[in-house]
């Protein structure tokens, strides 16, 4: 019997860098929750971008946030981890010489970014209705990283051809979409997170169901029996689930929830 699900957010619930999000997904968890399944969130989105877009079952999910570096429900902390500061300045120092792109560093409070990019400063804060501070030198004030996440409008490819061999072996890099590369410390990804919450509600991988479509997804796929990639996902990610669900703008998640409540 499923007691867990985990869905990835964009490219899989919904279109990258939106809030479109079908509102029946509201309807089906509470029913899901009656069944005694919890529903978790898990994205790379910050918190509050993610606890807006589920303002209405805010208080009914887990929020699995920063690709896993935040994991939370009710305002409780279940797992938090960060990056040494010193590679968090070396990282900056960097991805500042990047032509054409935009960083974040990430923490619970919100984003801090040097970019003045008014396209990237829209998508943040009215795509992904994040929280987000544009500061001169954003390492002027140590912080408590979670993320550190590079946006380039185009050619994201070559960005993390650039970055993740120089990088891989101190931070866990992550291609999350086609916009952004993601930098967490080595032990966050979502894979544990979701091993984090199993272990804490005593819930085995054979009763978690999860979802997803891009790379960063995979260390999820992988935590659980019953795995789902939609049908727009990467090949890797594909290849990596049990099975294959429609795509998310037809609302490939919900139509498998739908036959957990039939």
């Amino acid at each position: 019997m499923i007691k867990l699900i985990a869905s990835d957010i964009d490219g899989t619930l919904l279109p990258e860098g939106t809030a479109q999000i079908n509102p029946e997904i509201f309807q089906v968890i509470r029913k899901l929750k009656e069944k005694e399944i919890l529903f978790a969130a898990a994205s790379g989105r910050h918190y509050t971008s993610m606890s807006k877009l589920f303002e209405p079952v805010k208080n009914d999910i887990i929020f699995i946030t920063e690709n896993g570096a935040y994991v939370c429900c009710r305002g409780y902390d279940m797992l938090e981890q960060v990056v040494e500061w010193e590679l968090v300045c070396q990282w900056v120092r960097e991805v500042r010489q990047i032509p054409g792109a935009s960083f974040t560093l990430d923490t619970k409070e919100g984003f801090y970014t040097e970019s003045s990019d008014p396209e990237f400063l829209s998508l943040v804060r009215d795509g992904y209705r994040s929280r987000i501070t544009v500061e001169e030198d954003v390492l002027a004030v140590r912080r408590r990283i979670n993320k550190m996440a590079v946006y380039r409008k185009e050619n994201i490819r070559e960005v993390a051809e650039l970055l993740i061999p120089r990088w891989e072996s101190r931070l866990h890099c992550a291609v999350s979409g086609d916009i952004w590369v993601d930098f967490m410390n080595l032990d966050t990804n979502k894979g544990n997170a979701i091993r984090s919450i199993q272990k804490i509600l005593k819930i085995s991988p054979d009763e978690t169901m999860v979802f997803g479509d891009n790379h960063n997804d995979l260390e999820m796929i992988r935590s659980a029996t019953e795995s789902y990639a939609v049908g727009n996902a990467a090949d890797a990610v594909k290849k990596a689930a049990k099975y294959v669900a429609d795509t998310n703008v037809n609302d490939g998640v919900l139509k498998v929830l739908r036959t957990l409540l039939d």
